[in-house]
């Protein structure tokens, strides 16, 4: 396992990454490069290329913004077709709200990929992450796609990860294996994501790639439970981005064939599972790499009319400020999170209500709980891991989701981001 960097740009890392960056193997079928070209960033790489053999079935999510990238765009006309040969990112310019421009970008890109690759435009799969509102000229990474090209190889995880990165401290990514009839497949992922993130489907970038051999119909529904699970149950600033995307790729290389497979069946439930813990892994990683996060907070909504309901308390006190500084502050603060529970909108009943942080009980029947002792808290509070526990008192839903606190570096960072 290769150390994580100390610094990323400006940035220090994020005291909640991970020690090291996993040892991804070769997913049979592709092939990853990544060229530095200029696009905002200097001295780094930020374009990636990933190409995939013939045959590559693809699953997508989106962004539900109104004002969609034009990469966003273009993958979602794009996947109806179910087949990819590629994926082309690009890091430092959104290419989104750019009007005829950008889809002109798309399309030029599309173009010369697939030309390069001696495949159909629409195979060519796109997203882009940066500022919104610059044009993107497709120069940029049309000149860089020959040599891209001829330099893929099935080892360049770590550096495929950090081309994707724009405010991230560290590069994302997480493996699996898993068996699959006799055939043990593996799957890769790379995230990237560290401010405006909100669940509106797929929330900030994400590549997935699978030697499994899965038709694209059984692989959308497995996607879609995953991001569900996951990626939707994170926030850092409750800012839905233009640019939300998760794909993921299965070449079938890996020689499992099993016919009639479905998302429901039994022959993909041990798959489905790896997918699912995979995909949670990135998330938490996005969430610890949160523009200027000291603190992890993770919180569970018991007691709620549904779990729709549960979900939408607990984003409700994730995407609170006031919560979120106060986790900063250290403070124990629980009368934020009654606040944040009452102005969710949904069902609770006053007087049931029950808080517990870090597994201490500091509220019951409506009111503070005559046990509690605040100096008992403390320690919790000082540490990296946060757990808020809130039971409305309604029926039986439930929901966990987690997001960081909200330090002065998070003003800093986005207050100089064009800069």
């Amino acid at each position: 396992m290769a150390q994580q960097g100390a610094v990323q740009g400006a940035h220090q890392v994020s005291p909640l990454a991970p020690a090291d960056f996993p040892d991804l193997p070769p997913i049979a079928g592709v092939t990853l490069a990544a060229a530095e070209t200029g696009i905002r960033y200097k001295n780094r790489p930020d374009v990636l290329l990933a190409v995939m053999e013939p045959g590559t079935a693809v699953a997508g999510c989106f962004t539900r913004s109104k004002s969609r990238s034009a990469p966003v765009d273009w993958c979602a006309v794009s996947l109806a077709g179910g087949t990819a040969r590629a994926v082309v990112v690009n890091a430092g310019n959104a290419n989104a709200f750019t009007g005829k421009a950008g889809v002109a970008t798309v399309t030029a890109v599309a173009k010369a990929a697939a030309k390069q690759l001696g495949c159909k435009p629409h195979e060519i799969f796109q997203s882009s992450t940066g500022v919104i509102g610059e044009p993107l000229a497709p120069g940029f990474i049309t000149d860089a796609l020959p040599q891209l090209v001829a330099a893929a190889k099935p080892d360049q995880w770590a550096m495929a990860a950090r081309a994707i990165m724009t405010t991230d401290t560290f590069p994302k990514a997480a493996t699996a294996k898993v068996k699959l009839g006799v055939k043990t497949v593996t799957i890769n992922g790379i995230a990237k994501g560290s401010g405006m993130i909100a669940p509106d489907m797929a929330t900030m970038l994400v590549f997935l790639f699978t030697d499994a051999a899965i038709p694209a119909k059984a692989l959308q529904k497995l996607l879609s439970k995953a991001v569900d699970k996951s990626f939707n149950c994170i926030t850092v600033d409750g800012d839905t981005s233009t640019s939300d995307t998760v794909l993921l790729f299965a070449t079938g290389h890996a020689g499992n064939a099993i016919k009639g497979l479905k998302a429901g069946g039994g022959e993909l439930k041990a798959f489905a599972r790896a997918l699912n813990g995979l995909c949670m892994d990135l998330a938490h990683q996005v969430a610890k790499d949160g523009e200027g996060a000291e603190k992890f907070i993770e919180i569970a909504i018991t007691g709620a009319e549904n779990d729709k309901a549960a979900h939408r308390i607990a984003m409700s006190i994730a995407n609170s400020p006031l919560v979120k500084t106060a986790v900063a502050g250290e403070d124990a603060n629980w009368g934020r999170v009654v606040m944040a529970i009452g102005k969710a909108g949904e069902k609770a009943v006053r007087d049931k209500l029950r808080i517990r942080i870090g597994g201490i009980t500091v509220a019951k029947n409506g009111m503070r709980d005559p046990a509690y002792k605040e100096a008992e808290i403390m320690p919790h509070m000082k540490g990296r891991h946060i757990v808020i526990e809130a039971d409305v008192g309604v029926a039986r839903g439930k929901a966990r989701v987690w997001t960081c606190d909200l330090t002065h570096r998070y003003i800093d960072i986005n207050g100089s981001y064009r800069s």
